[in-house]
């Protein structure tokens, strides 16, 4: 099943539940694959963008939500970790730093990393590998971390 046939059917649940704040957080995420799939041309979308996708929204909600804590906006920092959590239901399972700092000894090893001035070869190859399953700011992080020890 694709998600967005997930999706589709999750709509359907909150639809039945009258989930007024599921709904929403759903047809939003509904919204951005038909973009995505207008987009292209093609109408597919690969799993590889859904989890893009997924992973871009994440961020977004997770950023507008600290944004409006900071501004004791609490009520609309609720909703945003609301739509957060609805969204990490469809995120492939997160790696943990330490996992992520395992495969990324093995990356450096591969492409044979000598210092900093070869993290743009370790991110390149970190960041394909770990799509979906790890931030881009943790995976950053650690690499510059372990080039310079």
């Amino acid at each position: 099943m694709s998600l967005k046939q997930k999706i589709d059917s999750d709509i359907k649940s909150a639809m039945l539940a009258k989930n007024k704040e599921e709904l929403e957080a759903l047809r939003s995420i509904k919204s951005m694959i038909l973009l995505e799939e207008t987009k292209g041309g093609s109408g597919e979308v690969t799993a590889e963008a859904e989890n893009k996708l997924l992973m871009k929204a994440a961020k977004q909600r997770k950023e507008s939500a600290e944004i409006f804590q900071k501004e004791n906006r609490d009520d609309l920092a609720k909703r945003e970790l609301f739509q957060l959590e609805v969204i990490s239901r469809y995120l492939p399972k997160q790696l943990t730093s330490t996992e992520v700092e395992a495969i990324l000894k093995n990356i450096i090893t591969q492409v044979g990393a000598q210092g900093p001035q070869d993290m743009g070869k370790v991110m390149g190859t970190a960041t394909k590998q770990l799509a979906g399953q790890a931030e881009g700011k943790l995976i950053s992080e650690l690499v510059k971390k372990l080039l310079t020890s």
